[in-house]
């Protein structure tokens, strides 16, 4: 029975452990599920412990992969191209999906909680400053992931940029590469097990009686994300490259669902780069530049968060935005969305940013605090899916997409 169980998908085996966790999360006390969470903990705790590592040495490989500095350069400028203009788009999505939804409307806003329990907002002036470490040590130790990047970035453009002489730091990455990817097949083995283990913790403890409250607002919030993935990231695929969509999304799948469960983009690295790479036929020098800064940068889900969030809080404090204010919370949720880090929760942490802008109350953030998990689940899924998105659009246009492997009607087991 264990054979039998271990040979099917990984997207499968989460999903059974999903259901799973929401049959137990049902049938138990608050008290056990507390207990059932140590088993979510300590997946996450493993997925988290290979963010710092795989993010820097994927994209350390992902540019000495790629020395030919024109080559890299229009990778990059594609890529970041179009992480932007999604990630803006996906704003405006969240502002028009919270218009015509209203979920703010009739919103409990006497029953705001402690905001001082939530981390200090940052200021755009901080997140670009910040890019830049002072201590490349203390930065990977913090797991600070935009200066990782630029860390790795300039680690990777070194190596191209001495030659030969650096041929055993290229390897030496191309190694650890290896190494690394195998350690992340082992932690993936326990995800069924730490999905279970976490959906029955938050339905044990917060049951279904916190989404009545806020149920128009994870009703929003879900629309959009569907909407975004269904319209925008579609079109992208069709009128780019005329990428078949459904065959992308069934490529995904295992991507997405462990996005879903687990809520952090970072962990989900691996199952994304072995999803592009191994069911819709990306190179791996695309894959390891694109998706380690998707990761961090590319946030649509988090980016429409951000706008449903504003009107959510204008609405239910009863204040009139004008266009100003819609231009302001676009670029503001943009900028903010790109500095998040891909763990959970990260984009609640980020909200009192884009409200400070248009000066909305940040206490207001409390409203929703208490079902962001819900939230967290599905703005991660829609992070990821736009990873996958751009990384196989980037790769068509270069020219590192295997046609075959995408058209390929029976997708094969992911090897993460």
């Amino acid at each position: 029975m264990w054979t039998k169980w271990q040979s099917q998908p990984l997207w499968l085996r989460v999903l059974i452990g999903l259901v799973l966790g929401v049959i137990v999360g049902l049938l138990i006390s608050p008290a056990i599920a507390n207990e059932l969470k140590i088993i979510g903990d300590l997946f996450i705790r493993a997925i988290k412990m290979l963010i710092v590592p795989l993010i820097f040495i994927s994209l350390v490989t992902g540019v000495t992969s790629m020395d030919d500095m024109g080559r890299m350069g229009r990778i990059g400028a594609k890529t970041m191209g179009i992480y932007f203009l999604t990630t803006s788009i996906a704003v405006s999505m969240g502002l028009l999906f919270a218009m015509l939804f209203s979920p703010g409307v009739g919103a409990p806003v006497d029953s705001l909680g402690d905001p001082r329990s939530l981390e200090k907002t940052i200021s755009i002036k901080d997140l670009l400053t910040n890019i830049i470490p002072t201590n490349p040590v203390d930065a990977l130790a913090r797991a600070d992931v935009l200066q990782i990047i630029f860390i790795a970035l300039l680690t990777g453009l070194a190596i191209n940029a001495v030659g030969e002489k650096a041929g055993p730091a290229r390897r030496l990455f191309v190694s650890a590469a290896d190494v690394i990817y195998k350690i992340t097949h082992w932690a993936m083995e326990m995800a069924p097990y730490g999905v279970f283990g976490l959906i029955a913790w938050v339905v044990g403890t917060q049951g279904l009686d916190i989404l009545l409250p806020l149920g128009r607002l994870i009703i929003t919030l879900y629309t959009a994300c569907i909407a975004h993935i269904a319209v925008i990231i579609t079109l992208f695929l069709v009128l780019l490259m005329r990428l078949n969509p459904f065959r992308f999304l069934k490529g995904i799948r295992d991507a997405q669902l462990v996005a879903y469960s687990t809520s952090t983009s970072s962990g989900t690295l691996p199952v994304s780069m072995s999803c592009v790479e191994e069911q819709l036929g990306v190179s791996r020098p695309v894959s390891s530049f694109v998706l380690p800064l998707g990761a961090t940068m590319n946030m649509d889900g988090t980016a429409i968060y951000m706008g449903i969030a504003a009107i959510f809080v204008a609405q239910a404090f009863g204040v009139d935005l004008t266009f100003v204010d819609y231009a302001t919370i676009v670029l503001t949720g943009t900028l903010a969305s790109i500095g998040a880090a891909g763990v959970p929760s990260a984009g609640l942490i980020l909200i009192p940013m884009v409200l400070s802008s248009v000066g909305l109350p940040i206490e207001a953030v409390a409203l929703f605090a208490g079902v962001d998990r819900i939230l967290d689940m599905m703005r991660t899924a829609t992070n990821v899916t736009g990873d996958c998105m751009v990384a196989t659009v980037v790769a068509a246009w270069e020219g590192e997409l295997d046609r075959t492997t995408f058209d390929r009607k029976a997708p094969v087991p992911i090897n993460v």
